[in-house]
């Protein structure tokens, strides 16, 4: 009997103009690992709260859903709470308590259990993350992605038998987000625990799913097991479903179509194995350009900065020297913790450093220059106090005194494709259209130099695609960029420029392509495949299309 069923499933919210979900059925089956896929928009978070009574939307519902064959709206509600858990895609919506303990018991207080098994509980989960040393400490100390660990090991505590996931990792770093899926396909494959998740690291989950779901403007369009269901997406003429190809099926379907789905590798191991089947030559290296380069100018120099949030806490920033080249786009990158907000926060004059000295433009920057930089928050609902969408940017254009200010904002909202929730509150959206509305209000005054933190997470695959054309096209007309991400694709195809932190500092920077050829962790899943290969290495298709000849 299946675990999870959805029966003739359709969803509209109150004064939509479409169905956000639209005649879907599907059923899981215990122990089954579903991964699902779609764009930002089609019904993903939707879908996964109302599988969760206790956070489902509200709005007009048709069809059924059923919890071990059983409609979930007559299921004892303290053991629906117990055995469905929910995972956020934003930590900051699912933490509730200021202290890390106080966050783990607080679902096992409300469920009664007794101290001496909370305590054994919470040991055990606490060795079994590596949170321990986070106990004791505050919750808005922690960073985005120590906060998601909480989150999930709150959520295990009560023992679920299904766990819904929606985008856990946009906030890990590359590393925390391999221990992070661990865990689950450990919990998946140990304990037989259900899981639900929605994810647009994609590269790490296919190897890990049994099965894929894949949503499109509310429809189901496909479910299948993952190399059947990439053969499938492949052949689709939508640009939007194709752009979910991870990097390496992708490549041995563009350089080595094969019909069997069968031999489709989906994992950077299964990729080596196969690469070495073919051959693979390196075309003609193009001729260097004897031109002279244009001189580097500093726009923005960070010399010596140190910043720590308490006078008996840690250093964030220890000593910190930086500096950004005008028309360049850095990518700072780094773990959990390390520092990367709190420097972007400081670039833009928000806090102030304790040692060491900012410069913008050879001027020592006192505070924010309202009209010259533009900072993105890992948080986007910082950014938003009116009521609806349009009208944040309606005020953004007025306060900047934009001439064709609301042609502008059109023009944004048609790039973002968001001028369907224009008239919708901020809190009211998905993750990745209030994402793509912040962008839409930092880009009205045509900034000329943009901070932005976590500027992809809840973007789908071909939206950070359309994205990276344009911070490209805005770096054309002068703008520089600087972005920290844990999305390592993302940087390695559009990045100039690349810095590592590690304990407050610049560990390393360099130019993009050198950057990633040289890291082990913090690279791209085509780099990891043809390192130390027969064919000659590249960090992305788009340079093996440059560099690769196949006879």
């Amino acid at each position: 009997m299946a675990i999870l069923e959805a029966k003739n499933l359709t969803f509209s919210y109150p004064d939509g103009d479409r169905c956000a979900l639209e005649d879907i059925s599907f059923a899981v089956n215990p122990g089954e690992f579903v991964l699902l896929l779609g764009p930002s928009g089609s019904g993903k978070s939707t879908l996964l709260r109302l599988f969760k009574r206790e956070i489902a939307p509200h709005g007009r519902r048709e069809g059924e859903i059923l919890f071990r064959g059983k409609p979930l709206e007559r299921t004892d509600k303290m053991l629906a709470a117990k055995k469905i858990g929910f995972v956020f895609q934003d930590p900051e919506n699912q933490i509730v308590m200021d202290h890390v303990l106080d966050e783990l018991v607080f679902g096992l207080e409300n469920m009664g259990m007794e101290t001496d098994e909370m305590r054994k509980r919470v040991a055990e989960m606490a060795h079994f993350f590596g949170i321990h040393p986070l106990l004791d400490k505050e919750i808005h100390h922690l960073s985005g992605g120590q906060k998601q660990l909480i989150n999930l090991a709150s959520v295990l505590l009560m023992g679920p038998d299904v766990l819904l996931l929606d985008e856990p990792t946009a906030q890990l770093d590359p590393v925390a987000t391999k221990d992070f899926l661990h865990i689950i396909k450990r919990m998946n494959e140990e304990f037989g625990l259900t899981v639900l998740l929605a994810e647009h690291r994609l590269d790490e989950v296919f190897p890990l799913a049994d099965r894929v779901l894949f949503l499109e403007r509310g429809k189901l369009l496909l479910d299948e097991p993952p190399k059947r269901a990439l053969c499938r997406m492949e052949k689709r003429e939508e640009k939007a479903v194709r752009a979910f190809l991870p990097a390496v099926p992708r490549l041995f379907l563009e350089f080595f179509p094969d019909p069997d789905p069968e031999d489709l590798p989906l994992s950077v191991k299964e990729g080596k194995r196969r690469l070495g089947q073919y051959t693979v030559g390196a075309a003609d290296p193009e001729k260097e350009d004897s031109g002279k380069k244009d001189k580097e100018r500093p726009l923005l120099e960070v010399k010596a900065a140190e910043f720590r949030y308490g006078k008996d806490e840690r250093k964030v920033l220890d000593r910190l020297s930086l500096t950004v080249f005008e028309g360049e786009l850095l990518a700072i990158v780094g773990a959990n913790g390390t520092g990367k907000s709190t420097l972007l926060k400081a670039m833009a004059g928000l806090l102030p450093v304790q040692r060491g000295r900012i410069f913008y433009r050879g001027k020592k920057l006192a505070r924010p220059q309202p009209e010259e930089i533009a900072y993105l928050p890992q948080n986007p609902k910082l950014l938003f106090i009116r009521d609806t969408i349009g009208g944040e940017l309606a005020a953004v254009a007025g306060r900047f005194r934009i001439e064709a200010g609301k042609e502008r904002a059109e023009e944004l909202a048609e790039f973002f494709r968001i001028r369907h929730v224009m008239d919708r509150h901020p809190y009211d959206v998905s993750g990745g259209e209030l994402q793509k509305a912040a962008l839409a209000a930092l880009l009205l005054p045509s900034p000329r130099l943009l901070l932005l933190d976590e500027p992809t997470k809840g973007m789908d695959p071909e939206m950070k695609r359309e994205f990276a054309d344009l911070l490209k096209a805005l770096r054309k007309e002068g703008t520089t960029v600087v972005l920290v991400t844990h999305d390592i694709e993302f940087a390695a195809g559009c990045a100039t420029r690349c810095a590592m932190m590690f304990a407050g500092r610049i560990a390393a920077a360099s130019p993009t392509e050198q950057f990633f050829k040289g890291n082990s962790f913090y690279t791209t899943a085509i780099s990891r495949l043809t390192r130390n290969s027969h064919v000659p290495e590249v960090i992305s298709i788009g340079e093996a299309r440059k560099k690769w000849t196949i006879p």
